[in-house]
């Protein structure tokens, strides 16, 4: 079951504009999305005010192959990233299928971008449990990691950083909820976007998204709309 979400609303800044007075500041075609700080300093006797963005923090989660893989594993590379549980019995297998679909839609673009599933039901979704769904599933996981971890880190992770809940259920009925969105995360670690992730409208968009991020902000010429 797909919980409420629980941020009612994000500070969005500007696709285009940014309250930096840094030079070479590149521009941007998607929003920043979560609070931003000012971080002021003197250059050649001037104040600029400085905008820093928020980050997604490093982590640290077993894989599928039962080997460790940290953030900086997938540095240079855009993220598309969902929450989820093999067992999940209702939202979960629509969305690895969407997943599984902008997969294949953006083949042509694997060494740019890593998806990254984080299970909330770490006790059960083990790594040999990952590869057998990823067989279940028909997945070429060649750049999709599923990873299992701590599971309180992973809600915190979940919601302080890629703006998506997930807990454990108080209904004897449900093992946990959580949200159903897909986050698209840029190279340097800025969430960008969200999508729901049972509808196909909006992973298209997200596909579209993808293709005008890498084209206009990181000027790679094949990732074509």
């Amino acid at each position: 079951m797909q919980m409420k979400k629980i941020f009612l609303s994000l500070i969005i800044l500007s696709a285009f504009l940014s309250c930096t007075n840094r030079e070479n500041t590149k521009p941007r075609v998607l929003p920043i999305l979560g609070n931003y700080d000012i971080d002021y300093k003197t250059v050649k006797g001037k104040e600029i005010a400085d905008t820093v963005y928020p980050e997604v923090p490093d982590f640290k989660y077993l894989n599928q192959d039962s080997a460790w893989v940290s953030k900086n594993d997938f540095k240079g590379k855009i993220l598309i990233v969902d929450f989820m549980f093999t067992h999940c019995p209702d939202i979960c297998p629509p969305m690895t299928s969407q997943m599984k679909r902008l997969s294949i839609l953006t083949k042509d673009l694997s060494d740019q971008i890593q998806f990254i599933s984080f299970t909330i039901d770490p006790e059960r979704d083990t790594p040999f449990r990952f590869r057998q769904y990823i067989r279940e599933m028909g997945i070429d996981a060649k750049n999709w990691s599923f990873l299992t971890g701590d599971e309180t880190e992973t809600y915190d992770l979940a919601l302080q950083y890629f703006h998506v809940g997930a807990q454990r259920s108080d209904n004897p009925e449900e093992d946990f909820l959580h949200d159903d969105e897909f986050v698209l995360v840029d190279k340097e670690g800025h969430v960008r976007g969200l999508y729901a992730g049972t509808e196909t409208e909006q992973i298209d968009k997200l596909h579209s998204d993808i293709r005008k991020l890498l084209k206009y902000e990181y000027n790679i010429s094949s990732a074509k709309n």
